[in-house]
């Protein structure tokens, strides 16, 4: 493959071609349990040179693995163990293009991390509401890539609801010049969310229009306590009448998760004297006044207390303190991390059933694996929850992830009892590739190979992942 190897040398630089040791960082998966194999790591530098170097993929035969910060939880922007693939870095590509205060839009490079997109925007007054926990270190691409969620969902939506426009190189090596900053755009399918959430097994997205918003003229962050998630389920609908559109975020949080946090990050504090059974972080994004936010803040809690769906509450007074609330909530898979091993979910389920979810499942894995500790957070707002599993204290971590077939599909089994899904905002990848084909009807499953092959005839954009 060398002749190969050096024709994309000619095309990205040979400084931009890596093989040998320099590929290691690219090639493990986030959370280090699969590396995976390639011919070299190939980082252009524009979207001409993207489409020079998989018209020569074609012309070889060679798959190719795109990759942003590389920061997935279901190993879909790693390669396999083959060594066939190339990894195509879209990390140079990192070039904020434009910003339209008017049309309340930016165009941005698939390599621009998540947090340099929101810092633009903010810089020329705008909002742009993405917002996760990898967001210092995942790129824009990644995030369409995924359709990625985040804690404000609820309000403004996933990233497909985020982005008016792509750029996009196709498999065969060409160019989609899509990057219409349009609302409304009935010309023909909608080949702009065909792409968002395929993972890169249709196609490279190198450059995207994104949505901007006004910068609130509030936000005000609280925590409540309460006894379970039902609980929070009335809180969310009192909170959702009483305020409307300014409510931002709504993150359920079990007291288990905040122990976790606690105990491994001890300068965190709880700022309740005693705990409770689960707790809700959520946010107000007012675009009136704080005054006006304030009073709905605590017209909300107050009619909580009184109707005892919540047993205290602490607001946030400064932003300093609201950060101190949130990092409770982002610490949690951190915490999780250094507890140990552990099996992660990222399950959906419509918001009336989560109560009921949470209840059965969790006797159902207790049943199955005796003293299993349930790690359960997520953005209760859009359904989403991080419904994850760590072993027995005290037991052996090996032992239990060894099961980690039978644990998924006793949750996963639960979650399509609900009428759920088995990935909500982390993707299919390859860990979820073969598990998806239980849930999924053959007819759906047929049109989504049928749109693979239509697209992608001879099967190397990210081979392996979700079909």
């Amino acid at each position: 493959m060398s002749a190969f190897l050096d024709a994309c040398r000619a095309v990205v630089g040979a400084a931009n071609v890596l093989t040998g040791p320099d590929m290691a960082g690219y090639l493990t998966d986030w959370r280090r349990r699969f590396t995976g194999a390639a011919q070299a790591v190939v980082r252009p530098g524009s979207t001409r040179e993207v489409a020079a170097v998989v018209r020569l993929c074609q012309e070889h035969r060679v798959p190719v693995v795109p990759q942003g910060g590389n920061t997935g939880l279901v190993l879909g922007s790693v390669p396999d163990e083959s060594g066939t693939a190339i990894v195509l870095s879209l990390a140079r590509m990192n070039r904020i293009l434009a910003v339209d205060t008017i049309n309340n839009t930016m165009t941005v490079e698939a390599g621009c991390i998540l947090e340099q997109v929101q810092n633009a925007a903010a810089d020329a007054g705008r909002l742009f509401p993405l917002s996760l926990a990898a967001e210092g270190s995942c790129t824009i691409g990644g995030n369409l890539a995924t359709n990625a969620g985040g804690t404000a969902v609820l309000r403004y939506g996933n990233t497909r609801e985020l982005c008016l426009g792509l750029e996009v190189v196709t498999p065969h090596g060409e160019i989609w010049d899509g990057l219409r900053g349009l609302r409304k755009d009935n010309t023909g399918y909608d080949l702009r969310n065909l792409y968002i959430g395929a993972e890169g097994t249709l196609g490279i997205i190198t450059t995207c229009v994104l949505k901007l918003f006004p910068q609130p003229q509030a936000r005000l962050t609280a925590l409540a306590a309460m006894g379970s998630p039902d609980d929070a389920l009335a809180l969310l609908s009192a909170a959702q009448e009483k305020c409307g559109a300014t409510l931002t975020a709504f993150e359920l949080m079990s007291d288990f998760c905040l122990q976790l946090v606690t105990k491994h990050y001890p300068q965190m504090r709880l700022p309740f004297p005693t705990p409770y059974p689960q707790y809700v972080l959520l946010e107000l994004s007012d675009s009136e006044s704080e005054a006006h936010a304030n009073a709905m803040l605590e017209a909300l809690i107050a009619d909580a207390l009184e109707r005892e769906l919540i047993q205290d509450a602490v607001v946030a007074s400064s932003i300093a303190q609201s950060k101190a609330l949130w990092n409770l909530r982002e610490h949690i898979p951190l915490a999780q991390a250094d507890e140990g091993k552990n099996i992660k979910h990222d399950v959906s389920v419509p918001i009336s059933r989560i109560g009921d979810f949470i209840r059965s499942t969790d006797v159902l894995v207790r049943q199955a694996f005796p003293g299993a500790r349930l790690v359960t957070f997520g953005h209760l707002g859009d359904g989403n929850l991080h419904y994850n599993v760590s072993p027995p204290e005290g037991g052996s971590p090996d032992a239990f992830i060894a099961r980690q077939e039978e644990i998924n599909r006793v949750v996963h089994d639960s979650v399509h009892q609900y009428s759920g899904s088995i990935s909500a905002e982390h993707g299919l990848g390859a860990l979820k590739r073969d598990e998806i084909r239980r849930y999924k009807s053959d007819v759906e499953l047929g049109l989504m190979r049928a749109l693979k092959q239509a697209l992608d005839p001879l099967g190397l954009m990210n081979p392996g992942k979700v079909i």
